[in-house]
């Protein structure tokens, strides 16, 4: 009988605010990972209670890695326009790479 694998890229919201980015073949495994492990070494750890807030799936690996490389280079505001389905506002929100730090208070 063949089964299809499949792989989840999902999103963690943490109780400071901050957005956690990962993959797994095992998305319920992984969530009560974050949840209730102690391993005091993991980001999530001081960040808890975390919340599942995205996740997509694939059925190839090595684009479900690829797409979590992607989306952990983005900032949080982009990051929240994928979790609301925001996706016309992504390429908007994308870094600009002349960006000069004396244009920030711009």
């Amino acid at each position: 009988m063949y089964t299809t694998k499949s792989y989840y890229v999902y999103i963690l919201h943490c109780s400071d605010g901050t957005y956690y980015t990962g993959v797994t073949n095992n998305l319920e495994r992984r969530f009560n990972e974050h949840s209730l492990r102690r391993n005091i070494g993991s980001y999530t750890y001081n960040r808890r209670p975390v919340k599942l807030v995205f996740q997509v799936e694939f059925y190839d690996v090595e684009k479900a890695i690829a797409y979590e490389k992607k989306i952990k280079k983005w900032s949080a505001i982009k990051k929240l326009a994928l979790i609301n389905g925001d996706f016309d506002s992504l390429p908007g929100l994308a870094k600009k790479k002349n960006f000069k730090k004396s244009e920030r208070g711009k």
